[in-house]
């Protein structure tokens, strides 16, 4: 089937894990993955062949924290409004005037959209398939047009609810630094490689499972207001950790597939012991939780096989 099967299940897995795996959306709400995939599937695909056309995941890493600010910014523009959906997530003791945001909320739809609604997304994928290119120009472009209609619907249908409508120099100083992202994506460049071997995978599964839940654990259990800067330093330890220790591991003899499946498979672990208690924002049951982590857990126990078998077949 070339590359139709992966593009497709980027495309439905990029949602599945944002929104629904998360527990954001019970599984009554079914109906809405299949609107979203529009701009996350999408979204998802093309950071992925666009930075495998540039440096490989530091640039798809880049372009994932854009798309995060693209849809949480000039779409659908949760960072600015203050009563998204019903709630009010900004006002906090990291809420900046001067910017009409939280650093908190911030915080998390980089985490949210960078690393669970794209970067892991790809992995997975990636582990089932091939790491070259899936789409040609003609693919590009479709799927580009896509990613709009999908953004386009996600924007009017916010606005026709919330009537809200940020500032013009949020969008302003938001869109300068989505700019920013991108132009470094397709700037950055790989790394010498560095001495030594890399961990085995299951220690880097390990040190994912425990970075991701030490920060969007804390988070998810801990919503007191005297929590909200802890959690952000949370963040930034975790963050900064993260992109030294695997930017050397990455760089290191011996790092493959199997170590980003790892990466992966241990953000997905996280979001799967805290969707049960996250209550989902548009109400309804949690039924979905016990659901969707079967699923989660189906698809990390078939990317393992396949990469066993991969190793089986390397030997012979």
């Amino acid at each position: 089937m070339g590359p139709v099967w992966p593009v497709l299940g980027l495309f439905f897995l990029a949602p599945f894990v944002g929104e629904f795996l998360l527990g954001n959306i019970p599984i009554t709400g079914m109906g809405l993955g299949l609107l979203l995939a529009p701009l996350y599937g999408s979204g998802a695909i093309l950071v992925r062949e666009l930075g495998r056309r540039a440096g490989g995941w530091p640039s798809m890493f880049l372009l994932a924290a854009a798309y995060a600010l693209i849809e949480e910014g000039p779409v659908d523009q949760l960072i600015w409004n203050h009563d998204y959906a019903g709630h009010d997530y900004l006002t906090g003791p990291s809420y900046v005037p001067l910017l009409g945001t939280s650093v908190e909320v911030v915080q998390s739809i980089l985490a949210l959209h960078t690393i669970w609604s794209i970067c892991v997304p790809i992995a997975l994928v990636e582990t089932l398939s091939r790491r070259g290119p899936w789409l040609r120009t003609r693919g590009l472009v479709v799927t580009g047009l896509i990613f709009l209609a999908g953004s386009a619907f996600v924007f009017f249908g916010n606005y026709s609810e919330e009537q809200f409508m940020a500032q013009w120099w949020q969008f302003a100083y938001a869109g300068v630094v989505i700019v920013l992202l991108i132009v470094f994506a397709f700037r950055i460049r790989p790394a010498e490689p560095l001495p030594g071997r890399a961990p085995r995978p299951w220690l880097v599964g390990a040190a994912s499972l425990a970075g991701t839940s030490a920060y969007w654990g804390s988070v998810t259990l801990i919503g007191a207001d005297w929590f909200e800067w802890v959690g952000v330093a949370i963040w930034c330890v975790v963050v900064g950790l993260g992109i030294v220790v695997v930017a050397r591991w990455s760089r290191q003899e011996g790092w493959d597939q199997r170590h980003r499946f790892a990466l992966a498979a241990g953000a997905v672990l996280t979001y799967v012991w805290c969707s049960f208690p996250t209550k989902p924002e548009l109400g309804g049951t949690e039924v979905g939780d016990y659901v969707f982590s079967g699923v989660a857990l189906l698809l990390l126990l078939w990317c393992s096989l396949k990469l066993k078998r991969a190793a089986l077949e390397s030997r012979l």
